[in-house]
């Protein structure tokens, strides 16, 4: 891949091959195009800060997708008349960088909106800057609750479920199968973390005093091994594990090399196998628990399924070696086409203010969602995905059970 530290322009590409099923929504007809950053008569352009490097760059795939979608839209004309141009700098998954980058892609490139900056920590050291700015900070790469605050943060809106969500059904999932459950948690040590904790102790409810050890890490540690060692010591017989992937491998196989096998659940975030699982050793993870929104690649229940056609076809034209068992895969390809049903809700006018009301106006089926599953916004909630279907791995592939549910 290129040096991403240069500005990359790419063509962001509206999907034939999956377009999302739309709630219609009309959009006046502007004769011609109004002035606005980042827009001209023939082009938009956007920026984005990506972890291509950096203890998050598992994450990279989201960008690189969303580059290959960006070439596809433009190679079918691109939207309402115009072609887009992406800047996609690295940050290294550093909120020092993230801002440095995040100057750049406004005041340098004049960018109309930030789309889809990855990461809780890096976007929150940005999301100041852009609400001061009236800057779109659009589709947060992240389920961290302090992205859907429209009242206090109007430029401000996230994309995946929250992880407060998510963390209430692990908990009742582990209260449900093992009552009597001594359980333990790890998670990273800053907003993303701490809202998960804080939806599994709400969802643990009066049986909080059963979570006997709650430990976290940072993301620059080297290994969790001394706290995987406190967590195991601590007589749990239940394990929760909130991270990214590359610490829901490390902790992975701690666990499984000092023999220890609780009930397992891990966050979706650190969840893909190539990255999340793979480096421990795919025997270790089986029987590991998680939620999903999305339809993993990895299952093979989809093959037949049109979405999974349509994306496969789409990986197999614009990414062709990239690992068709990488969620992140789905989950750029996703987030690509909700943002660029947006722009095709704004139609002709694109100005910063217009860009935040079709983000907060959405009501999409996505092609890789699980059945059940939309994403639906409002201009007083920004939190677009409420239900989760659980999973367990079996060696292979994540395989779903039950039906999407939330608390």
């Amino acid at each position: 891949m290129p040096d991403i530290r240069r500005r990359q322009a790419i063509k962001l590409a509206g999907s034939a091959l999956a377009a999302p099923v739309l709630a219609p929504l009309a959009t006046p007809a502007i004769a011609q195009a109004k002035e606005a950053p980042g827009v001209t008569a023939t082009e938009l352009m956007i920026g984005q800060t990506m972890p291509y490097s950096g203890p998050a760059s598992s994450y990279a795939p989201i960008g690189r997708v969303e580059v290959a979608y960006v070439n596809m839209i433009n190679d079918q004309g691109g939207i309402n008349g115009r072609k887009i141009k992406l800047l996609s700098l690295d940050d290294g998954y550093s909120p020092p960088k993230t801002v440095e980058q995040t100057r750049k892609l406004v005041e340098e490139e004049g960018v109309a909106c930030l789309f889809q900056p990855l990461g809780t920590p890096t976007s929150m050291s940005t999301r100041k800057y852009l609400n001061a700015k009236k800057v779109p900070q659009l589709f947060v790469a992240s389920g961290a609750t302090v992205f859907d605050d429209p009242k206090h943060y109007p430029w401000t809106i996230g994309w995946q479920v929250s992880y407060q969500i998510e963390g209430r059904v692990y908990a009742r999932y582990i209260l449900d199968t093992k009552p009597d459950a001594k359980i333990a948690a790890l998670y990273q040590n800053d907003d993303s973390g701490r809202d998960f904790m804080k939806g599994f102790r709400d969802g643990l409810g009066d049986k909080i005093k059963q979570l006997v050890a709650a430990v976290s890490y940072e993301p620059t540690d080297p290994t969790v091994d001394s706290q995987v060692v406190q967590l195991q010591a601590s007589g749990a017989d239940a394990l929760f594990t909130s991270g990214i992937p590359k610490f829901t491998a490390m902790s992975l196989r701690k666990v499984r090399d000092l023999n220890w096998n609780p009930l397992y659940v891990i966050a979706t975030v650190g969840a893909s196998v190539s990255s999340g699982l793979a480096p421990a050793g795919l025997d270790k993870a089986v029987g590991i628990i998680t939620g999903a929104y999305m339809k993993d690649p990895s299952d093979p229940q989809w093959k037949d399924d049109p979405g999974f056609k349509d994306w496969l076809a789409f990986m197999h034209k614009y990414m062709p070696d990239a690992d068709l068992t990488d969620i992140n895969n789905v989950y750029g390809y996703c987030g690509a086409q909700t943002g660029m049903q947006v722009f095709k809700q704004c139609g002709q006018d694109l100005s910063r203010p217009n860009i935040m009301r079709q983000a907060g106006n959405l009501n999409l089926t996505l092609p890789m969602f699980q059945k059940g599953i939309d994403f639906h916004t409002t201009p007083t909630d920004y939190l677009a995905i409420k239900r989760l279907r659980l999973q367990r791995f079996d060696g292979k592939a994540w395989v779903p059970f039950g039906d999407p549910i939330t608390v």
